[in-house]
C-alpha cells in the first residue's frame, strides 16, 4: 500500500512562498500520478495541481496558473508544489492524493471517488498579513 505524507506548509504573508512536499512510501514501484488538492471549512475539496508519473504531463487550476509549480523527484518518491506570490485565497489545507490511471502528457485534476487514493493528513497552509 501506498502511504503519502504532505509536509511545508506554515503561515506566510501575502506574496511570500512556500514549497509543499509530498512524500510517498510504502509500495513505490506502481508508476502513479499525484493530485495535489486543498480544502476549506464548509468547502469542497479542490484540484490544485497534478503532475504524471513521469512529470512530464502537469496541470493547474486556472488560479494558481503562472504561480505554482510542480515537480517530482522519482528517486526521492517525492512530489513538489512551489507556491509562489501566494495570497489569502490560498488558504487552506492541502492534501496530496495518488491515481493510478496514467495518462502520457496530463493527469486528473479531480478528486473523483474511485480515483485518487492513499490520501496523506494535510498540511495547513495560512496566507495572513
Amino acid at each position: 500500500q501506498l502511504h503519502l505524507v504532505e509536509s511545508g506548509g506554515g503561515l506566510v504573508q501575502p506574496g511570500g512562498s512556500l514549497r509543499l512536499s509530498c512524500a510517498a512510501s510504502g509500495f513505490t514501484r506502481d508508476k502513479y500520478a499525484i493530485g495535489w488538492f486543498r480544502q476549506v471549512p464548509g468547502k469542497g475539496r479542490e484540484g490544485v495541481s497534478c503532475i504524471n508519473d513521469n512529470g512530464r504531463g502537469t496541470n493547474y487550476a486556472d488560479s494558481v496558473k503562472g504561480r505554482f509549480t510542480i515537480s517530482r523527484d522519482n528517486a526521492k518518491n517525492t512530489v513538489y508544489l512551489q507556491m509562489n506570490n501566494l495570497k489569502p485565497d490560498d488558504t487552506a489545507v492541502y492534501y496530496c492524493a495518488a491515481d493510478w490511471i496514467l495518462y502520457p502528457y496530463t493527469c486528473l485534476l479531480l478528486p473523483l471517488k474511485g480515483r485518487y487514493g492513499s490520501w496523506g493528513q494535510g498540511t495547513q497552509v495560512t496566507v495572513s498579513s
